[in-house]
């Protein structure tokens, strides 16, 4: 198949790549317009960069929906794939290539459209995810599924290794579904159920801020589903303190109330039991486990995180 592709962060990569290594063939790649970086120094996206390394043909518009129709009608392509995108495409763009278009979204549709679904579904306390194939449609992730493929929340991941594993698993369900297209052995599109889709917005560096009047399960959620950005984090006495990793304990005392402070462990009050903080990071200092932390920082029993 002729193909173009449309897709910009690094989770688009692993998709490009698959369709790049395959017997397809990547007529050209669209992703968003170049980003201004430090001392003026122009920023490509990782898509961008990876399909330049390869000699593609790399096309970019400030909106697509008024910029790209002609050049994109040019081009011949049989489908079009998008993979975090980060644009919507106009109905008009959708029906240009026979086979329409595709995309790679990393949840299991209905649940979790939007911008950030790997993280909000470990915040969420998920057990499985997964990735959908679906057709594009011209609202946001409302398209029909055409393929999904499940995958297991471990206890030990974080946003950040789910979103290699689902990148992995985006990209070689991709392969499995063109094939079966091509062969006429898809299956039947499946219209997505309304009643069961939730919608979760891109992360802020604000949604990083622990409450310590949550559970300690949803804490150990949320410290997980903001790793690695933005980070969890917390304040004591005026200062910032990064939480990396942490477990439920089952101390029990006020919320943000510090329990324990010592070389069995930094534990901390939350609204049913309590969580021990394992590693951490103190402002301008380096990532450490908490003995080295409070070692170099004084926290007594009844302080209280805020």
């Amino acid at each position: 198949m002729r193909i173009v592709f449309m897709g910009t962060p690094d989770f688009a990569l692993y998709s490009l790549k698959a369709l790049c290594e395959s017997e397809h063939e990547v007529i050209a790649v669209v992703t968003q317009p170049d980003k201004p970086g430090n001392r003026g120094v122009t920023v490509f996206s990782p898509v961008k960069k990876h399909a330049l390394s390869l000699g593609i043909p790399v096309l970019q518009y400030g909106k697509i929906r008024t910029e790209g129709y002609e050049d994109l009608k040019k081009l011949g392509a049989d489908i079009f794939v998008t993979a975090a995108f980060g644009q919507i495409i106009s109905k008009e763009i959708i029906d240009l290539p026979s086979y329409g278009i595709i995309n790679v979204h990393a949840s299991l549709l209905p649940k979790y459209r939007g911008s950030s679904p790997i993280q909000w579904a470990v915040i969420n306390g998920e057990k499985k995810t997964g990735v959908t194939i679906m057709k594009t449609s011209e609202g946001l992730d409302t398209g029909d599924i055409l393929y999904a493929k499940e995958l297991e929340i471990l206890e030990t991941d974080t946003a950040g290794s789910l979103f290699d594993k689902l990148g992995n698993l985006g990209s070689t369900a991709l392969i499995e579904y063109l094939k079966l297209l091509e062969n006429g052995t898809a299956p039947i599109p499946i219209k997505q159920d309304e009643s069961q889709a939730s919608y979760y917005p891109m992360l802020k560096k604000s949604d990083g801020l622990i409450d310590w009047k949550m559970n300690a399960q949803d804490i150990i959620n949320k410290i997980k589903g903001v790793t690695p950005w933005p980070g969890a984090f917390t304040q004591l006495n005026g200062k910032t303190i990064k939480i990396h990793l942490a477990e439920v304990c089952d101390l029990c005392g006020r919320s943000g109330e510090v329990l324990s402070s010592n070389k069995n462990g930094l534990v901390v009050g939350c609204a049913d039991k309590s969580i021990r903080l394992l590693e951490l990071q103190a402002e301008g200092k380096k990532r450490m486990n908490y003995v080295d932390f409070l070692n170099g920082n004084k926290i007594v029993c009844g302080e209280c995180f805020s």
